[in-house]
C-alpha cells in the first residue's frame, strides 16, 4: 500500500482508535498522545511491512501500550513510584460492543461548552481528525509551539471537567450537536476563505471538514441540520475551481465559469437538501444549502432565482441571529428589487456592532454603490473594506474594483 493510501486509512481509523482506548482506559488527554504515537508507528511501518489484517485492532494495541508507558513516566514524574511498581491500566466504559465506532462521542468531547472554538477547532482536528500539531499550526499560519499549547491547554480543560466519555444525556444532545456542527462549519468556512494570509483556500482544512461531516452523516442519517450543513459543504465547494483565476485573482461568483463547478457536487449536495427539507422543522444550516442549492442550480447569473432566495434569507433570519445572513439577505433584495433597495437595508445593518467595523459589510455596500452609479462613494468603500480584511487576496480585489472605478 502506497503512502498516501496508508495515510487515508489512518485519517479514519484515528478517531475509531482513540475513542476505543478513552473507553477502555479513560485518561483522555495521555491517550490521544499515545494514539498519535500509534499513528507515527503505523506511517512508518505499514507502507514497509503491509497493513495488519486487522488495522483498527493494532492501533487500540499499540495505543495502549505507549498509554502505560506515558502514564507510568507521568507518575514516575511525580514520584509515585511505588504505585507504578503495581500499576495497571483501569477498564472503565466497556458496556460498548468492541467493534463500536466512538467517533460521534469523540467529537462530542472535543466541542465540550468548557472549551472556547479555537481550542474547539484544534482539538477536533487533532484527535478525530488525525492531523498531527505541525499541520494544525500550519493551516492556521500560527507556530507549532502555539499551536500544540492550544491544544494542550484544551486537553487539560477537558480532564478538568470530568466529562465522562459516553454520550450526553438525551436533555443536552441536541445542543451538543450544534456545538460539533458549528465547529465542523468553522473548519470548512476558514479552510473555503481563509480570514489571512497570501492564499485565498485552505484546501486541507476544507476537505478535513467535509470529511468529518461524512462520518457525522453516516453516523446521523436522520438528523436533518447534519445533512443540510454536509449539502451546504459541498455546494459551496463545488464552486472553488472557478473562484480565481488563472492570475489567481478573486473571481466573484457572478462573474464565474459555471462550467468549471463541480457538477458531482452539486448533484449530492443537490440531493442532500432535497431530502432534509421536507423532514422536520428546517434549521439555519438547511435554509444555507437551500440558498447555496438555488444558486448552483441556475444556468447563469441572470437566471437566478433571487425572489425565492429572499424568501429563503427571510426564513433564515428568522430562525438564526447571524449578522452574515442579514448582510446576505440585503444583497438578495438589491438583486431582485435594485440596488437602493438593499443600501436601506445595509444602512440599518451599519449600527451592529457585530458588522460595524467587518469588511464584509463594506464591501457589500461598495458594490450596491457602484450598481446605484455612485462613483465616489463606491471607490471609498471599496477602499475601506480592503483596509479591513486580513486575506491578500481580498484585498487585492477589493483593491482592484477601487482602482477599475477611475
Amino acid at each position: 500500500m502506497t503512502d498516501l493510501a496508508v495515510e487515508g486509512l489512518l485519517r479514519g481509523l484515528a478517531p475509531q482508535a482513540l475513542g476505543a482506548v478513552v473507553r477502555r482506559y479513560g485518561h483522555f488527554d495521555t491517550a490521544e498522545d499515545a494514539v498519535q504515537e500509534a499513528l507515527i508507528a503505523a506511517a512508518a511501518q505499514w507502507p514497509r511491512d503491509g497493513v495488519p489484517e486487522n488495522p483498527r485492532a493494532w492501533l487500540i494495541r499499540v495505543a495502549a501500550r505507549k498509554l502505560t508507558d506515558l502514564l507510568r513516566g507521568e507518575q514516575a514524574r511525580q514520584r509515585r513510584e511505588d504505585a507504578v511498581a503495581t500499576w495497571t491500566l483501569p477498564q472503565t466504559h466497556v458496556d460498548r460492543p468492541e467493534d463500536a465506532d466512538d467517533t460521534l462521542i469523540l467529537l462530542f468531547m472535543c466541542c465540550h461548552p468548557a472549551l472556547p472554538p479555537a481550542q474547539q477547532i484544534a482539538l477536533t482536528l487533532r484527535s478525530v481528525g488525525g492531523l498531527t500539531t505541525q499541520e494544525i499550526a500550519r493551516a492556521f499560519l500560527v507556530p507549532e509551539s502555539t499551536m500544540a499549547q492550544r491544544i494542550s491547554r484544551a486537553k487539560q480543560r477537558v480532564k478538568a471537567s470530568g466529562a465522562p466519555f459516553r454520550m450526553p444525556a438525551a436533555a443536552e444532545r441536541a445542543a451538543r450537536i450544534a456545538a460539533v456542527l458549528r465547529v465542523l462549519y468553522l473548519i470548512f468556512t476558514e479552510g473555503y476563505a481563509s480570514t489571512a494570509g497570501p492564499s485565498l483556500y485552505r484546501d486541507d482544512l476544507s476537505a478535513e471538514a467535509i470529511r468529518l461531516t461524512r462520518v457525522v452523516h453516516r453516523l446521523l442519517p436522520r438528523d436533518g441540520e447534519v445533512a443540510g450543513l454536509l449539502a451546504l459543504m459541498l455546494l459551496t465547494d463545488a464552486r472553488r475551481p472557478a473562484r480565481t483565476g488563472p492570475d489567481g485573482r478573486l473571481v466573484p461568483l457572478a462573474s464565474q465559469d459555471r462550467a468549471r463547478w463541480d457538477a458531482d457536487l452539486v448533484v449530492e449536495g443537490v440531493a442532500l437538501i432535497t431530502a432534509a427539507l421536507p423532514v422536520g422543522p428546517s434549521g439555519p444550516y438547511q435554509l444555507q444549502a437551500a440558498i447555496a442549492a438555488v444558486h448552483d442550480e441556475a444556468a447563469s447569473a441572470a437566471d437566478t432565482d433571487w425572489p425565492q432566495i429572499v424568501a429563503l434569507y427571510e426564513v433564515l433570519t428568522r430562525v438564526s441571529d447571524s449578522p452574515m445572513a442579514a448582510l446576505n439577505h440585503a444583497v438578495a433584495v438589491a438583486m431582485a428589487d435594485g440596488p437602493a433597495a438593499g443600501l436601506a437595508l445595509v444602512a440599518d445593518l451599519a449600527g451592529d456592532k457585530r458588522l460595524a467595523d467587518h469588511h464584509r459589510l463594506h464591501a457589500v455596500r461598495a458594490h450596491l454603490l457602484e450598481q446605484a452609479g455612485d462613483v465616489e462613494g463606491a471607490r471609498a468603500a471599496y477602499l475601506s473594506a480592503a483596509a479591513r480584511t486580513h486575506s491578500l487576496q481580498e484585498q487585492r480585489y477589493l483593491n482592484d474594483r477601487a482602482s477599475g472605478l477611475g
